[in-house]
């Protein structure tokens, strides 16, 4: 004769009050992290990588959109004036003086100025080594006019402000940089910050000379400008638009990313950080779901002895929480370490507004992944999952 019995597990009440409850399960998260701190130190390690991956590449991403139009971000500009059709490109657009002087006519405008833009490779003083510059004829007493760093503003003719970024290449104060073969050569009198185009260090000129250059060199009847940049209080973009025929008024947004190469490099690099966030998610959800299957017994445990369904979510996320917290704390200070010993010639820039927001979007995806497990919790019965004895 074959008996069976089963164990009844009472449906004991502590009384825990809600707030005791929640020092448990921190308790709880922090034991199990202890005691499985093999376990829970490949998933952390494998978090840091991803974060610092991540943070590396947004880094390089924005390095490299500064490297390639800083010229403009920092541009004291509302809009910019260019030329009908020629889609949001400087390097297209060509408007004749005439155009100007309408411009300057409209009521609301604070200031406008003329803007010109070349790019041309030089020596510098008797060098046979060609350095590449982005040209800019613009009014040095204007808005427009960088700040300047060390030495002067450009006043004579054959004078120009140069980024710093040229330093690299042995450019000081008082060199020539110059095309032999238009037999012109300008002095270098000062230098400025953060003023590049297209990944090529920007020269400064007087948008007279800069003229006088086009005429020379290309062989130009009349004076003529790539942009007229718009400084106003009370007009925007449609009604410049419609003030002004045969033209398009952009903003400095819109002109930032007519830069040639500007959308392309940014969204692959774009496309390659919300692959890594996606990944991320996708690998720590995989994680504490199989971490969820093997703990189904202390689930059961845990709801035999009155433990709701949020309780041992809330351990869950703990857990998850601090671990992400940890994970990303890390992968910055090992940003910060890498970005210090760079080669200069690798930009890399990672702002606190660019850090705070991929931060906590990884801590977000980290949490989301987690949760995918809860339904796995919620259906977890105490009997079943301890087991019964026949």
């Amino acid at each position: 004769m074959s008996h069976s019995r089963s164990v009844h597990i009472p449906n004991v009440n502590f009384s825990y009050q809600e707030k005791e409850w929640r020092w448990l399960n921190m308790f709880l998260a922090l034991r199990e992290l202890k005691y499985a701190k093999g376990r829970y130190f490949l998933i952390g390690l494998i978090m840091v990588l991803v974060a610092w991956l991540t943070f590396m590449v947004s880094g390089l991403a924005n390095g490299l959109s500064s490297d390639n139009a800083s010229i403009l971000k920092n541009m004291d500009a509302d809009y910019f004036v260019l030329q009908t059709d020629s889609e949001h490109k400087l390097t297209r657009s060509a408007l004749g003086t005439e155009k100007l002087e309408e411009v300057r006519q409209l009521e609301g405008l604070s200031q406008s100025e003329p803007l010109g833009q070349t790019m041309l490779s030089v020596y510098r003083n008797d060098s046979k080594k060609k350095i590449d510059i982005a040209l800019f004829g613009i009014e040095p007493s204007g808005k427009v006019m960088p700040s300047i760093t060390e030495g002067k503003s450009m006043g004579a003719s054959n004078e120009v402000v140069v980024d710093s970024s040229l330093k690299e290449q042995g450019v000081q104060i008082g060199d020539t940089l110059g095309d032999q073969e238009l037999g012109i050569e300008w002095k270098v009198v000062g230098f400025a910050t953060n003023q590049k185009f297209s990944h090529t260090p920007v020269a400064f000129m007087d948008i007279q000379n800069f003229n006088k250059l086009m005429q020379a060199s290309f062989g130009k009847q009349t004076a003529s400008y790539n942009a007229i940049v718009i400084h106003t209080d009370n007009l925007n973009k449609e009604s410049l638009q419609k003030s002004v025929a045969d033209t398009e008024v952009i903003t400095k947004k819109e002109a930032v990313q007519g830069i040639p190469g500007f959308k392309e490099e940014q969204g692959s690099l774009t496309m390659m950080i919300a692959f890594l966030i996606v990944i991320a998610a996708f690998i720590q959800a995989v994680f504490f779901y199989v971490i969820t299957l093997q703990k189904i017994s202390q689930f059961g445990v845990l709801k035999a002895i009155g433990a709701k369904t949020s309780y041992l979510a809330a351990n869950l996320v703990g857990q998850v929480l601090l671990l992400a917290i940890v994970a990303v704390a890390i992968s910055i200070g090992l940003t910060f370490g890498v970005s210090a010993i760079l080669p200069a010639s690798m930009p890399f820039e990672l702002g606190v507004n660019i850090l705070s927001q991929y931060s906590g979007l990884l801590i977000l995806v980290s949490i989301i992944g987690a949760l995918l497990s809860l339904n796995r919790i919620a259906k977890v019965d105490a009997i079943e999952a301890i087991g019964r004895v026949e």
